[in-house]
């Protein structure tokens, strides 16, 4: 490819070097800010700072205010709700999920629910074992026996 000047209709140089130009509205052709299109990808970009920014401070002041009133399992549960759900939201709309076909959706999260339900399952087991292992009449502590 030569690196003279770059011809309108030829977007091959996009594809070389700097990929960010693809995925930043380059190839969008919104000429025009004013325009139909351009006004509802603002719209859009304002709705997802939106629903971020009050996911985010619904965390915040929960971790302020609601942890010296609740119990540690009741917020554990909603900082995992809500985490679960911002990241849900920043993999559908920045990665795109979101606008794929539902059998490759599925194909795509499946392995993160049954990650998530392997994390559960070796805590509680390890808690488990743990109590078990603390409670254990047949556990003889040698050093205070004397």
């Amino acid at each position: 490819m030569s690196h003279g000047a770059h011809n309108d209709n030829n977007i091959q140089h996009l594809y070389e070097g700097d990929q960010s130009k693809l995925y930043s509205g380059v190839l969008a052709h919104h000429h025009d800010v004013k325009s139909d299109e351009s006004k509802a990808q603002v719209k859009k970009i304002w709705k997802i700072t939106f629903i971020l920014s009050v996911i985010t401070v619904v965390e915040v002041l929960g971790g302020l205010y609601l942890s010296a009133h609740l119990s540690k399992v009741i917020i554990n549960s909603i900082f995992l709700i809500l985490t679960v759900l911002k990241s849900a939201y920043i993999v559908s709309v920045f990665m795109h999920l979101g606008d794929e076909v539902k059998w490759f959706r599925n194909i795509v999260l499946m392995p993160l629910v049954l990650f998530i339900w392997f994390i559960i399952a070796f805590l509680y087991d390890g808690g488990h074992w743990k109590t078990m292992n603390n409670e254990n009449p047949a556990r003889f502590d040698y050093h205070h026996a004397k």
